[in-house]
């Protein structure tokens, strides 16, 4: 690749968390997300991080209704696509344990696996999310950890590995990468300003920002989530500290204060960001390409762009 430096744009279109009474432009059905992401596409963005959500909006990892979206996407344009395995917070997602503790259940986010993405997101993280009055405990063990790596090794999906404490980095996602578990270059995703809502979570400064960036394994390289309000100044030091960018209603319902925002709006703000700052959005080719994508060891998942 040659000229400007090529930055990954990610649209996170709907994550597992929101709903339409905060924001009705939130796109929660395969032929919303579907239009949603291909305006993002036109605007720039080449990677889509994909929540599912039920006919109902609750959360899903059904692998069926991944497929449905997955297929409608790759009919539009040949963005990257990255499916969760986190899931969400209600719906299917969540249920109560024997001890009455409530959960993010195990063994839907392992459905994620299956929606024929070739990126996924890997949480090797153990963390509590404060939702609706309940209290969900997000169990990934270095076992399960090292189980989602095994699986998508297998698969030949490309994880995201998605953090949101210096310990994420240090621990699970430095023993994996070095074990084997992923080929160089290591995407990883520093989730920052979700603090509020998640124990184990840490909150957007620049400062915290270089601390996680200097924890990174050799041959990572890294785009940054920023929550709510920190969204765009994240993203800025991001660019600064050589990563990449990711918006969308995911991680932040407004434009600015008060003022609610689309995909695309944010999509079209970030890009013209990015421009701004002497860099150009990579094309979806150039992304995989950066990426590391098709992986070279395991079968190609049935989206990849062949």
């Amino acid at each position: 690749m040659s000229g400007k430096p090529k930055v990954i744009v990610t649209i996170a279109p709907t994550g597992g968390m929101a709903s339409k009474r905060q924001n009705p432009n939130l796109p929660t059905q395969p032929a919303e997300i579907a239009g949603d992401v291909y305006d993002c596409y036109n605007a720039g963005a080449s990677v889509v991080a994909v929540h599912a959500r039920l006919p109902d909006d609750g959360a899903t990892c059904d692998p069926a209704i991944y497929r449905d979206i997955n297929t409608r996407i790759r009919a539009k344009c040949d963005i990257v696509i990255n499916n969760s395995t986190g899931g969400g917070v209600h719906g299917e997602m969540i249920g109560r344990a024997p001890n009455g503790y409530w959960e993010i259940l195990w063994e839907e986010r392992l459905k994620g696996l299956d929606g024929g993405a070739e990126m996924c997101t890997l949480d090797a993280t153990t963390i509590i999310a404060s939702f609706d009055d309940k209290e969900l405990l997000m169990h990934t063990s270095p076992q399960r950890s090292m189980h989602l790596a095994q699986e998508m090794k297998k698969r030949g999906i490309k994880p995201e590995w998605e953090v949101f404490s210096p310990t994420h980095i240090v621990q699970d996602v430095a023993a994996l990468t070095a074990a084997g578990f992923d080929d160089e270059p290591f995407f990883i995703n520093l989730v920052l300003g979700a603090h509020r809502g998640f124990q184990n979570a840490m909150p957007y400064t620049p400062r915290v920002l270089q601390s996680m960036v200097d924890l990174l394994p050799k041959g990572s390289i890294f785009c940054v989530s920023g929550i709510g309000p920190a969204q765009l100044p994240s993203a800025m030091n991001s660019l600064l500290l050589g990563g990449h960018v990711r918006v969308g209603l995911e991680d932040n319902l407004y434009y600015g204060p008060g003022e609610l925002a689309t995909n695309v709006q944010l999509t079209e703000r970030i890009v013209r960001l990015v421009r701004e700052m002497g860099y150009e959005p990579a094309t979806p080719a150039e992304a995989r390409e950066i990426m590391g994508l098709p992986r070279k060891n395991g079968p190609r998942p049935d989206f990849a762009m062949r």
